[in-house]
């Protein structure tokens, strides 16, 4: 498969292809310092570009191809990952995956969205696009932690809910709803963890918790910058200002109080090096955890309500 480049990295990998080229005649040519200056130069303009992005980009760095996804992660935060399935009333959605594991010795659920590599496992993972019975899987096994007194971490990184007819048939507007008011009041630590894409109801459907982590090239938004742009501007070529406009990365969601933490990426991207950004996550996890743990039931449960209820602006009359 060929790498994926976007458009502002160019001038980074063609610097970088230029030094592998000129190391194959290192040994042959008296080129240290060309290759020192070289690589100097990319170093400064990857950190330029990279501390720099626009909105835009981060969602652009969010759809990655090469970026990890739920299944890429679990094996290496956890051990012992058991994947359960099905909604005891319709099927299986192979879009969201969930499972009982451990993380150094704590047992957990993690329930997270899934998309895939190529057509074929995309069309599998319907894009990572829930159906109405991957939201009820999701609160069935959340219904079974919470018997069993267990922690819930949902790794959030889907376009949005899938909006067919069999869908709507089957209540997909319910599931959503019905899943945000469970998660309201489940008295374990909940920790939301957006790792990509956090699109609509589909993100918010296994997006209600304690702690709202955001890696640092997500994006999270009531609405994907094209749809924003094919509705104000009648057609997708002003996604780019859309983007601009809906503040969806997540420092502009820290800043509004929707995210708790930021989780850094390694320079470039956490496709840019896998290992490194899951034991951040995994790091992470387990420090918001230990805090969780050590709040009573009741009280966590009164301030995950009031932590939701502060968000937005409204009047009264």
């Amino acid at each position: 498969m060929a790498k994926v480049i976007l458009d502002f990295e160019r001038p980074i990998i063609e610097l970088e292809q230029k030094i592998v080229e000129m190391r194959k005649y290192a040994d042959n040519l008296d080129i240290a310092d060309e290759i020192a200056t070289l690589e100097n130069k990319v170093d400064q303009l990857r950190e330029n570009v990279y501390t720099n992005l626009t909105r835009w980009q981060r969602v652009q760095l969010a759809r990655h191809p090469d970026r990890p996804y739920t299944l890429d992660y679990i094996p290496l935060i956890t051990e012992d990952f058991v994947e359960l399935h099905g909604d005891r009333r319709f099927g299986d959605d192979k879009a969201i995956v969930a499972g009982f594991c451990t993380i150094n010795k704590e047992t957990v659920l993690i329930v997270g969205h899934q998309k895939g590599r190529d057509t074929r496992s995309n069309i599998y993972r319907n894009f990572g696009m829930p159906n109405p019975e991957g939201y009820r899987k999701a609160l069935r096994l959340m219904q079974l932690a919470v018997k069993f007194q267990r922690p819930i971490i949902c790794l959030l990184d889907t376009p949005g809910a899938y909006p067919g007819i069999g869908a709507e048939e089957r209540g997909q507007g319910e599931a959503i709803a019905r899943n945000l008011f469970e998660m309201s009041h489940f008295p374990v630590p909940i920790i939301i963890v957006i790792i990509g894409e956090g699109a609509s109801g589909g993100a918010l459907g296994i997006g209600v918790g304690d702690s709202i982590l955001m890696f640092e090239n997500a994006w999270y938004s009531v609405i994907s910058p094209e749809s924003c742009s094919s509705i104000l501007w009648r057609n997708w070529e002003y996604k780019e200002q859309a983007a601009e406009a809906l503040k969806l990365t997540a420092p502009d969601l820290l800043e509004q109080g929707v995210i708790d933490r930021i989780i850094p990426e390694p320079m470039g991207g956490a496709h840019r090096n896998p290992q490194i950004m899951a034991q951040t996550l995994k790091n992470t996890l387990l420090e918001e955890l230990k805090a969780l743990k050590k709040i009573k039931p009741d009280r966590l449960v009164q301030l995950r309500v009031e932590k939701f209820s502060k968000m937005g602006a409204w009047k009264e009359r």
